[in-house]
């Protein structure tokens, strides 16, 4: 039986627009509630049981059978190895995305991520001290794909912004290992690595066990048991997002050949059933042109009937009145994702608010920006570019304020602080400024 993806057909101009597309839309982000109740038992196993957990879970859900959580941790000449027995062009490319993806992080840091202070007038110190956190977890997908960009992604912005340990979680099924995710780790700089997935592996790195190091903070993407096991550790430990279906939004106005369009929304569909493909175009004919070549296309995935799923159910194709008019829309979408194919990006960029990543112009697919072109490809679903931001170095620094108050400075800051303290009630406060006013005693020296 032949494959087809429709993606429903819109328009702005019809009168049922707002309700179809916003049907289309939808998503919900709540979990199966077997899976919630099945990630609370085995959180609340790992953090009482430890190793011996993590081995069982393990030996259940991977078919890796190990006596210690130490026979599942991957040594550094391991990483190694997988490197050096890499074919020389993966070899090659992996060294240059890294080279990219380091780059970009490192100009981030520097326009960022950096400690700052001034003095007021009478000699009051103020200011901001930028720390790394000191350990953090990744969690790097594994089982029926593999991901050494995720590798990339997550753990080279961490070591740029100066994490002293990075620990990499990745399932291994039956102990099959993927020489490149190895190869990725050991090229990204990870501290430690142990082949333990799901929800066990989350728990592992957000209370620690005898072998698996607590972290401060965990990063990666996964799937519905990772994501839930994440929100529930959230407060115990930081994590990055949790992350919805992926996400393809495409402002096209005709000028591009509609093949690399389809492609563009295939490279998203392809990811799974629930991922979404939107186009939004004011050329009616050239709409029809990428449906014809969605079509023709079709066959030739390895992954159509994914493809051909997720267009169906999810997909659409969307004439606008204008390419003002497609803007405001994706503006209401803030996607994963958003390439504006167009002769004259930068005329539509400044009307572009809200989206994990922009990419201007027909020769910047969104699959560079997944692999090599070098900022993070971790970002915002499911519309949260509304109010999040890609994973980025600022993801592993913590701010601290300075204050350091003069001698002069106290003076004018203290009865203000007074004040203001009298009137919510809190005289301890008011009395601790009121102290430091020059009718005091001069302080003792220091011992």
């Amino acid at each position: 039986m032949s494959l087809a993806a429709q993606p429903v057909r819109l328009s702005t101009a019809d009168a049922d627009f707002e309700t179809r597309f916003a049907a289309r839309l939808h998503w919900s982000a709540e979990t199966d509630g077997a899976i919630e109740h099945r990630v609370a038992d085995i959180l609340a196993d790992v953090q009482l049981r430890g190793d011996a957990a993590v081995l069982e879970y393990t030996a259940r859900f991977d078919g890796l059978e190990r006596s210690s959580v130490h026979e599942l941790e991957l040594t550094q000449a391991e990483l190694k190895i997988a490197f050096d027995r890499l074919p020389t062009a993966q070899r090659a490319a992996l060294e240059a995305a890294a080279h990219r993806v380091r780059q970009y992080h490192v100009a981030q840091k520097k326009a960022s991520g950096e400690s700052w202070s001034y003095r007021d007038d009478d000699g009051t110190l103020l200011g901001q001290k930028v720390t790394p956190l000191d350990r953090v977890g990744i969690y790097v997908p594994g089982g029926k794909a593999a991901y050494p960009s995720s590798v990339l992604m997550n753990a080279i912005p961490a070591h740029v912004a100066g994490v002293a340990e990075i620990v990499m979680v990745v399932p291994t099924p039956r102990g099959e290992k993927n020489a490149l995710v190895l190869a990725a780790a050991y090229v990204a700089g990870v501290t430690r690595a142990f082949t333990i997935g799901g929800a066990q592996a989350v728990a592992a790195l957000a209370y620690g066990t005898a072998t698996v190091p607590k972290v401060d903070k965990i990063t990666g993407p996964g799937n519905a048991y990772v994501a839930s096991a994440k929100k529930r550790v959230f407060g115990t430990v930081g994590i990055d997002m949790i992350a919805g279906p992926s996400e393809i939004l495409v402002l096209a106005d005709g000028s591009t050949p509609a093949e690399w369009i389809a492609m563009d929304l295939f490279s998203q569909a392809e990811h799974d059933e629930l991922a979404q493909s939107i186009l939004l175009c004011p050329d009616a004919a050239y709409i029809d042109l990428v449906q014809a070549e969605i079509d023709r296309l079709l066959p030739t995935m390895p992954r159509a009937a994914i493809i051909a799923k997720s267009l169906s159910d999810r997909g659409a194709l969307i004439h606008t009145r204008s390419m003002e008019e497609a803007c405001a829309i994706s503006n209401r979408i803030a996607p994963e994702h958003l390439e504006v194919s167009s002769t004259d990006p930068h005329r539509w960029e400044p009307l572009l608010k809200h989206a994990g990543a922009i990419f201007l112009g027909a020769y910047t697919s969104e699959s560079l920006g997944d692999y090599c072109a070098g900022p993070n490809h971790v970002l915002p679903t499911s519309g949260t570019a509304r109010f999040s931001s890609p994973l980025g170095v600022y993801d592993f620094q913590k701010r601290s304020s300075l204050i350091e108050v003069s001698a002069a400075g106290a003076q004018a800051l203290g009865v203000i602080a007074a004040e203001l303290a009298y009137g919510e009630g809190l005289q301890a406060h008011a009395r601790a400024a009121e102290l430091r006013l020059t009718d005091v005693p001069p302080m003792r020296k220091a011992t």
